[in-house]
């Protein structure tokens, strides 16, 4: 993490000294010794198991992005009830206690079922969204005028991104402004011991934004890959198996679900032609999600 720039090298240059300060504040002990008590981390957090009087849980301390800006909030509003319950939050120190889930996710349930799993959970998630939160119509207009300065030798078709550009008119007329996730997928959906009615999932690590639920659906798309690469019907059959099953199971509308999607694979692949050395293989899998959720 340090080695991506000055701003993450004093993020976790100031890890230890906040960890010990929250474990005084918040009575915390770490467990390094306990099986399951290693420090984990994702691509933008470091999560230490811990106990408060006695009881397990995970400190998660967050880079401070934009993205991470309102997760305590969002968890706030969900209460445990589909998501993770928060026990403590600092959203200044990006400073969040959590309860502690099992150390299994989605990833080894047939991709299908993993679907279903998840699309069972965005009637849980999707509530009326808080005012303070960023709306994701707001996030996609900020893209607007670079996606119409887009060069047309730019590695992301003309025609996808003059078709996205018509999409985010029409998608921007109907915004319910409920809670999303925005990154709900198989890695961010944790099991729990259902002692409460939970159920056995519960999800992880929000990056939330008040908008429109038709467009959680693209990060089950682009995860888990090689497994769609792989398929017996190929990439085309995969996605669409996938898609179809999240619209189904969670009774969105068709149409506006793959409006969305081909928005957010053209946006994702848009920024990362800003980056100074672009993924061309991350820019191929976007426009190639774009197109097979379409007719």
């Amino acid at each position: 993490m340090a080695a991506r720039g000055e701003a993450w090298a004093a993020y976790v240059d100031a890890l230890p000294r906040l960890l010990r300060e929250l474990s005084e504040e918040w009575g915390l002990t770490a467990e390094p010794d306990e099986p399951g008590g290693e420090v984990a981390h994702g691509f933008a957090s470091v999560v230490v198991p811990v106990r408060r009087e006695g009881e397990p849980a995970v400190l998660k301390l967050g880079f401070p992005d934009e993205e991470s800006e309102h997760e305590a909030l969002a968890l706030q509003r969900w209460g445990g009830e589909g998501a993770v319950r928060l026990l403590a939050a600092d959203p200044r120190r990006r400073a969040l206690l959590l309860e502690r889930l099992e150390p299994t996710d989605l990833g080894e349930l047939w991709d299908v079922e993993a679907c279903e799993v998840v699309a069972g959970l965005y009637a849980r998630l999707h509530r009326p969204a808080p005012p303070q939160l960023r709306r994701l119509t707001d996030v996609v207009d900020r893209a607007v005028p670079g996606l119409r300065a887009l060069p047309r030798d730019a590695p992301l078709p003309h025609r996808l991104v003059e078709q996205a550009l018509s999409l985010i008119d029409q998608l921007r007329a109907d915004d319910p402004g409920r809670l999303l996730h925005t990154d709900l997928h198989y890695a961010n959906v944790l099991g729990s011991v259902d002692t409460a009615g939970r159920g056995p999932w519960l999800a992880i690590d929000p990056k939330p934004l008040a908008g429109d639920p038709h467009a959680e659906l693209a990060p089950m798309l682009w995860n888990r890959w090689d497994e769609l690469v792989e398929s017996w019907d190929g990439v085309r059959g995969a996605v669409r198996r996938r898609f179809h099953t999240l619209v189904d199971a969670a009774g969105l509308d068709e149409d506006r679900a793959r409006g969305w999607v081909v928005v957010r694979m053209v946006l994702n692949a848009f920024w990362e032609c800003q980056q100074a050395a672009p993924d061309r293989g991350w820019i191929t899998r976007c426009v190639t999600l774009a197109k097979a959720v379409q007719d």
